[in-house]
C-alpha cells in the first residue's frame, strides 16, 4: 500500500495504538511495522487467527509472555570466536523457557482452535538449549560455581585461599603493635591483593611488599609477607577461573550459533503470536469486530467509528465516551451502486466519513478488527487511492488546485475494478462551473473503471449527478436546522443542502432579505431542489425497507451462528463423555484416579459397572462412589 495513502488516512497512529497492547518487545516492533496486504487469503487467515485467539483468551486467559525478550540481535551475534556474555545467555535461556510455556498453552487448546494450532506449530522446541545454558548460567546472569567440575575445584580453591588470607590479615589487625603502625584499622584491596594502610614513618617495620602510596605520601599500602604466597595463589587460580569461564562461554556461544537459524525462526513466530494477542487487546479496548471478507467488492459498514477519534476520548480518561462521544456512520458501496457522492456543509463530517471508510479498509487488510457493528463486511482492495486535504507542492511550484488535479489524474491512471478511491472536495479550488464540469468527467471515468468510489463535494451542480447514473448514489451529512449544527450522521440516498438561507433566517435575517435571497436563486437550481425533494420520501421509504431487510438477515445469521455454536459444544461434550467412558471401562484394580468431590488421588479397588459404581481406596478410607465422580489419571 502506498505510503501516501497510509499517511493521509493516518494509519501509523493506529499501529502505534496497536503496539501498546503487545506483551513483548517482539510484538511491539512487529505491530509498528504492520502494513496492509492485498491478498484475500492472507487477510482471511489473519482475521481467523484473531477470532480464535479472542475466543481462546476469553476461555483460558492470555498466553504466558512473561520472560520473553527480543534476543534476535544477540542470537545473530553468536558467531565464534565472539562469545556471548553470561547476562546475554541468561536472557536467551529465559526467553526459550518462556517459549516452552507458550507452546504448552497452545497445546492445551482443543481441536476447534485449528488456526491457532497451526500458529503454535511454528514455535520450535529449544528446551535442550535452555537447559544446557541453565546448567552453566544462573537466572542472575552469573556463571554457576558448578558449571563444570574443573570450575568447581578452582572456585573452591580460591575460596580456601581467601579464607587463609583473611585469617592472616585478621590476626595482624588484632595485634596491638601492628595497630599502632596503621593509618586506619582496616585492610583494603590493591589489584585483588589484600593490603594494610601503613603510616609512612613506619616504613620497613611491617615485613611485606609496598604496592603503592597515597597521594599525600603519608600512607603506604603493604601486602604482609605472610599473605604474599596466598595472594599469588589466588591470582593464579583467578586466571584459571577466567580461562575456564571463557571456555564455557565459547561452548555455549557455539551451541547458540549452531541453533541460531531455528531460534530466530521461533522468535519471529513469537512476534507473530504476540501481534495476534495485541490485535485482540486492541479490539477489546475499542469494541471492534472482525469484518467479513467480501469477495464481490461490497463495502458494508454498520455503526462505523473513526478509531483515532475514539482513542482521543479513551486516552483522555473517558473510555465510555470513546463510544458514546463518536457518532457512528452506516456506509455501503458495491451493492446497488459503486459511486457515493457525499454533500453537506463544511465541518459537517464529510472528510471524517471518507477517512473512516478508508482507514477501516486499511485496518481490515492488516488483519485488524474494525470499530463497527457485527454484519459489517469489506473487500480486499488491490490499492486505496486518496486525495484528501491540501497538498500544495512547493517543489514543483504547483497551486493547490494543480496538486489536487495531479492526484486525481494519478488515481485515474492506476485505478482498477478492485480499487477503493476516496476524493475529498472533488475538483474544488477553481471556478465552480468548470470545477463541476471536471468533476462530472472524473466521476464518469471512475464509474467506467468500475472501482469503488466515495467523493465529497460542496458544488451544488454535482448534487444532481447521481440521479442520472445507474451505479451512483447521493449521501449527505445530516444538519440540525434547529441547533444550526451538524449531527455528523451520514444519510445515504439524500443529497445535502447548504442550508445557508435557512441558517440566515434563524439567525434573525429579516423576511424581506430572505425572500430577496431566494429570488436571486437560479430557476434551474430551484427546479432541481424541488425535484430532489420530490424523490426523497420514496427513497427514504426504500432505505428504511432495505435496513429492515438487512437487520432481518443479520438476526437470522446470528441465530444460525448461535445454533451452530451450541451444536458444536454439544458434540464436543459428547466426544469428551465418550473418551471418559472408554477410559473408565478400561480401568483395572490398582489404577490411579482422581476423586472429583474431594480433588484427591485414590486407587481403584473394584469396579461395579452394572451399578455404575466404583470402590476406591484413599489413605485409610474405602469409598463407594458413582463412576461420574472419578477421573482416570494418565500413566
Amino acid at each position: 500500500m502506498e505510503q501516501h495513502t497510509l499517511e493521509r488516512l493516518e494509519y501509523p497512529p493506529v499501529t502505534e495504538l496497536l503496539s501498546r497492547h503487545a506483551r513483548s518487545e517482539l510484538g511491539r516492533k512487529l505491530a509498528l511495522k504492520l502494513s496492509p496486504t492485498s491478498a484475500p487469503a492472507v487477510v482471511q487467515r489473519w482475521l481467523d487467527q484473531v477470532r480464535q485467539m479472542r475466543g481462546a483468551t476469553e476461555a483460558f486467559g492470555l498466553p504466558p509472555f512473561g520472560g520473553v525478550h527480543d534476543v534476535r540481535d544477540l542470537v545473530r551475534s553468536a558467531v565464534p570466536p565472539a562469545k556471548l556474555e553470561p547476562p546475554q545467555l541468561a536472557e536467551l535461556a529465559e526467553t526459550l523457557a518462556a517459549t516452552a510455556e507458550i507452546t504448552a498453552w497452545f497445546k492445551s487448546l482443543g481441536p476447534e482452535y485449528d488456526v491457532l494450532h497451526r500458529l503454535g506449530e511454528r514455535l520450535g522446541d529449544h528446551s535442550a538449549v535452555a537447559v544446557e545454558i541453565g546448567r552453566s548460567i544462573d537466572a542472575r546472569g552469573q556463571v554457576r560455581d558448578d558449571a563444570t567440575p574443573r570450575l568447581a575445584r578452582i572456585r573452591a580453591s580460591i575460596e580456601e585461599a581467601r579464607h587463609h588470607v583473611r585469617v592472616v590479615i585478621d590476626r595482624l589487625l588484632k595485634s596491638a603493635a601492628v595497630q599502632r603502625m596503621l593509618q586506619y584499622p582496616n585492610a583494603t584491596f590493591h589489584e585483588d591483593r589484600l593490603v594494610l594502610p601503613l603510616r609512612a614513618e613506619h616504613r620497613g617495620r611491617l615485613p611485606g611488599i609496598i604496592h603503592r602510596s597515597s597521594d599525600s605520601g603519608a600512607t603506604l599500602f603493604v601486602e604482609p609477607a605472610e599473605a604474599v604466597a596466598l595472594n599469588n595463589t589466588i591470582i593464579t587460580l583467578t586466571a584459571q577461573d577466567h580461562e575456564e569461564v571463557s571456555r564455557i562461554l565459547w561452548t555455549l556461544t557455539q551451541l547458540v550459533h549452531v541453533n541460531a537459524e531455528a531460534i530466530l525462526a521461533t522468535l519471529d513466530a513469537l512476534a507473530v503470536v504476540d501481534l495476534v494477542v495485541a490485535k485482540v487487546g486492541f479490539a477489546n479496548a475499542f469494541r471492534m469486530v472482525c469484518a467479513e471478507v467480501n469477495a464481490e467488492g461490497v463495502v458494508r459498514l454498520r455503526g462505523a467509528r473513526h478509531p483515532l477519534l475514539m482513542a482521543l476520548r479513551h486516552d483522555a480518561g473517558q473510555p465510555e465516551r470513546a463510544f458514546t462521544g463518536v457518532v457512528p456512520i452506516d456506509l455501503r458501496l458495491g451493492e446497488d451502486f459503486d459511486l457515493l457522492i457525499i454533500t453537506g456543509p463544511n465541518t459537517g463530517g464529510k472528510t471524517v466519513a471518507l477517512k473512516t471508510v478508508g482507514l477501516l479498509a486499511l485496518m481490515h487488510q492488516s488483519g485488524l478488527p474494525v470499530p463497527a457493528e457485527e454484519g459489517s463486511c469489506l473487500p480486499v482492495f488491490d490499492r486505496v487511492l486518496v486525495d484528501i486535504g491540501d497538498e500544495q507542492s512547493l517543489q514543483q511550484s504547483l497551486s493547490t488546485f494543480s496538486a489536487h488535479l495531479g492526484h486525481i489524474l494519478n488515481t485515474l491512471a492506476r485505478a482498477t475494478p478492485r480499487t477503493l478511491v476516496l476524493l475529498d472536495e472533488v475538483c474544488a479550488g477553481t471556478d465552480p462551473e468548470e470545477g463541476a464540469a471536471l468533476g462530472r468527467a472524473v466521476l464518469d471515468e471512475l464509474l467506467r473503471i468500475g472501482c469503488r468510489t466515495a467523493a465529497s463535494t460542496h458544488l451544488g451542480a454535482l448534487k444532481s449527478y447521481a440521479y442520472g447514473k445507474r451505479r451512483a448514489e447521493n449521501a449527505s451529512v445530516e444538519f440540525d436546522a434547529q441547533t444550526l449544527a451538524p449531527t455528523y450522521r451520514l444519510r445515504i440516498g439524500e443529497p445535502g443542502t447548504s442550508n445557508a438561507i435557512a441558517i440566515a433566517q434563524r439567525l434573525g435575517m429579516s423576511g424581506r432579505l430572505v425572500s430577496a435571497a431566494r429570488g436571486f436563486l437560479d430557476q434551474r437550481h430551484q427546479d432541481m431542489v424541488r425535484a430532489i425533494q420530490g424523490t426523497l420520501d420514496s427513497r427514504r421509504r426504500a432505505e428504511s425497507a432495505r435496513r429492515q431487510a438487512e437487520q432481518a438477515r443479520l438476526d437470522a445469521a446470528t441465530r444460525q451462528r448461535q445454533y451452530e455454536e451450541r451444536l458444536q459444544a454439544l458434540r464436543q461434550k459428547e466426544a469428551d463423555f465418550e473418551a471418559w467412558r472408554q477410559r473408565v471401562i478400561s480401568l483395572r484394580p490398582g489404577d490411579r484416579v482422581r476423586v472429583r468431590r474431594f480433588d484427591r488421588e485414590a486407587v481403584v479397588v473394584r469396579l461395579q459397572l452394572q451399578k455404575q459404581q466404583v470402590v476406591v481406596s484413599s489413605g485409610n478410607l474405602e469409598l463407594e462412589l458413582p463412576l461420574t465422580e472419578i477421573v482416570p489419571q494418565d500413566g
